[in-house]
């Protein structure tokens, strides 16, 4: 039960930070350029399910990939980009990730 709720906060947490990423790419990016990276990035949520830590299928779906695939370069690594710089600008220590 422990387990269930933790992958729903999990699941909840992760939903949120690509709602966030997005709305931050928005408000870099020019206003023509801010309906087309907005339209990709959430055209995203399709691999909301096999991004969120302990999910049981971890293999992106044909539509995800497909979503993924249409996303314009620059639209991704700006929002990678803006991201990263996210606790910095919150006055948070830098985020580290293990690569498994």
């Amino acid at each position: 039960m422990a387990a269930s709720k933790s992958l729903v906060s999990l699941s909840s947490q992760a939903t949120s930070l690509l709602v966030l990423v997005a709305l931050l790419a928005l408000t870099r990016v020019s206003q023509s350029q801010t309906s087309s990276c907005s339209a990709e990035l959430s055209s995203l949520n399709v691999c909301q399910p096999f991004m969120v830590p302990g999910a049981p299928n971890t293999n992106p779906s044909p539509e995800c990939c497909g979503a993924l695939q249409a996303v314009e370069h620059d639209c991704i690594c700006n929002t990678i980009r803006i991201a990263a710089r996210l606790p910095a600008q919150c006055n948070i220590p830098p985020l580290t990730c293990n690569v498994n």
